[in-house]
Parts: C-alpha cells; sequence; structure tokens
C-alpha cells in the first residue's frame, strides 16, 4: 500500500520493506506475464495435447497415447527431413557466426592502425554494415525467389558464370541431395550473416580501447588480438547468437518451400506443412512438439558447453 496509508508500526520494518519490494515487481509483472500466457505458454500447451490426439480439423479430437509419435518413429519421410533440418542447425551456425565475426572484426579493428588510436576498422566500415545488413530487410519469400534464379541449372547466373570459363555446373536444386544442402547453407549464411555482423560490431564496440592498447604493447597481432582479446570478452553474445542462428536453421521454412524442389530437399517443417495440408493435424502437432525439443535440447547444449566465467570489462 502507498506509505502514506501505511500503519506507523511496520513502515520500518526490515520484513514488510521486503514484501512491499516484491508486491511492486508483481504489479508491475502481471499483466505481461498474463498476455504471454495467453498468448505463448497456451498455445504450446494445446499443442502437446493435440499431439496426443487423433484431431482432424474438427470438434472432435479423440485421446489415443503415443499413437502419432510411434508413427513418426516408423516414418522414413519423417527422419529424412529431420536429418537435413539437423545437419542445417549443427552447420549453419558455424558458417554464418564465423563469417559474421570475421567481418564484424574487420569493420571494428582490422583496419590499419591510424594516428591516436589503438585499433580502427577498414576504410568505409559504416557503408559495410548497411551492405551486409541489407538482406534483413527482404522478404524471406524474396530471398528464396531470387537465390532460386541464382542457382537454377540451366539459366541460372551461377551455372552461366561458370560457362563463361568452360565449367560445367552442377545441377544445383534437382540434382544430388548435396549440391542442393549446399545451395541452401550459403543462401541461409547469406540471408542471416549481417544482423550478426552488426549485433558483433556492437559487442565489440563496447570493448574499451585501453585493453586493445595493453594488446599492441604487447606486440600481439591481428589474430592474436581477436583469439585473446576480442573473442573472450563478447563470448556471451557469440554463444546468444549461436542459439538464435540454429532455431533460424532449425525453422528453414519459407527458403526450402519456395526454392526447393520437393523431391531435392526436405525439411521437418515443411513435412510438417505437408501433414497439415493432409488433414493429419493431430500427427502434424506432434511433429511440432518434436521440433519445439529440438530447439530446446539444442538451446541446452550450447548453454552448457559455451559457459565460462564471466569476464567483466
Amino acid at each position: 500500500m502507498p506509505p502514506r496509508f501505511t500503519p506507523q508500526r511496520v513502515r520500518y520494518d526490515r520484513r514488510y520493506r521486503t514484501l512491499d519490494k516484491y508486491r511492486f515487481i508483481v504489479g508491475f509483472l502481471a499483466i505481461p506475464l498474463a498476455f504471454y500466457g495467453l498468448f505463448v505458454i497456451s498455445p504450446f500447451l494445446q499443442a502437446i495435447y493435440y499431439s496426443f490426439t487423433d484431431w482432424s480439423g474438427g470438434p472432435v479430437a479423440n485421446f489415443i497415447g503415443f499413437d502419432n509419435y510411434v508413427k513418426m518413429w516408423n516414418d522414413e519421410r519423417f527422419w529424412d527431413s529431420t536429418v537435413t533440418s539437423v545437419t542445417l542447425l549443427v552447420v549453419a551456425p558455424v558458417v554464418t557466426l564465423v563469417l559474421g565475426m570475421f567481418f564484424a572484426y574487420m569493420i571494428t579493428a582490422g583496419g590499419r592502425h591510424r594516428k591516436g588510436q589503438a585499433v580502427s576498422g577498414v576504410a568505409g566500415s559504416s557503408l559495410y554494415k548497411v551492405v551486409y545488413f541489407f538482406p534483413q530487410v527482404l522478404s524471406v519469400a524474396i530471398i528464396a525467389v531470387i537465390w532460386g534464379r541464382v542457382f537454377n541449372t540451366n539459366s541460372g547466373l551461377l551455372n552461366g558464370s561458370l560457362d563463361l570459363v568452360g565449367i560445367d555446373g552442377p545441377a544445383w536444386l534437382g540434382g544430388e541431395y548435396s549440391w542442393a544442402l549446399i545451395a541452401m547453407l550459403t543462401v541461409l549464411s547469406w540471408s542471416f550473416v549481417g544482423f550478426y555482423v552488426v549485433l558483433f560490431s556492437a559487442a565489440m564496440g563496447s570493448i574499451p580501447r585501453d585493453i586493445y592498447e595493453a594488446a599492441l604493447l604487447d606486440g600481439a597481432g591481428r589474430s592474436r588480438t581477436f583469439f585473446g582479446v576480442t573473442l573472450p570478452l563478447i563470448w556471451d553474445t557469440v554463444r546468444t547468437g549461436w542459439i538464435y542462428m540454429g532455431i533460424q536453421a532449425l525453422d528453414s521454412f519459407a527458403i526450402v518451400l519456395v526454392m526447393m524442389p520437393k523431391h531435392v530437399l526436405k525439411v521437418t517443417p515443411v513435412f510438417l506443412y505437408e501433414r497439415f495440408q493432409e488433414g493429419q493435424y493431430g500427427y502434424a502437432t506432434s511433429i511440432g512438439v518434436v521440433l519445439l525439443v529440438l530447439s530446446v535440447v539444442f538451446s541446452l547444449i550450447i548453454m552448457r558447453v559455451g559457459s565460462r566465467d564471466r569476464i567483466e570489462f
């Protein structure tokens, strides 16, 4: 209650002040948490419930236990799509984050040493940030259409350029699974690397210049400075970006649906979407629950493996 209505005998009591502090916090968080529970947690719980039913979109959903999960376990199409999704989950974050850190370091501290500055970015670093971030303002569907034209076997920009130098380009999107997977990884990395360039540039920009000056005085080169100074100090940002990029790779629904032929490469979200199209809503929600579990397990592994003592600066 307001201080003027607080009884004099408890106004300065430590226990009352503690209770009043938490009551103030709960008062501010109650409404946001209610909305979060209604619009985020509730759909998750409903999906978990429907995954144990034979729901086909109607008002009736009969409980069938683990039948959907048994069906999923014996479905080769599900395993094929999951292998592709897990491959993207493992490889795409590594490629994208390595490129993002390299470009961010060059923009922030990879230029020539200038007078009065311990570190400086390459010339035109501000322009590079805009160029790298540009794919983030494009629709995912537009990105898939553009890159589908680039990787087109007969009239694509990539194979057309290879033909000019006498090299026969592969059938990127209509041939072997490995070429399609490489094309998919290329599009994913190109789409998201700009976001991580900006993210890592902000993290590197917050590092005090005194630390770089000390490393410079000790004779550290660029690579030694990056691995000995920059990377440990931005590790929390890298770990967060790793989790975020892994979830983005796992949810590569739109790019695969628009760009990839159905018979070449399929990821789990697309397999889930096709089950919805067939009216197998209960089975589809069970696939969604598996995707949720994969995301949580991946996040926990990265948080566990990537944990280290926090460095304050």
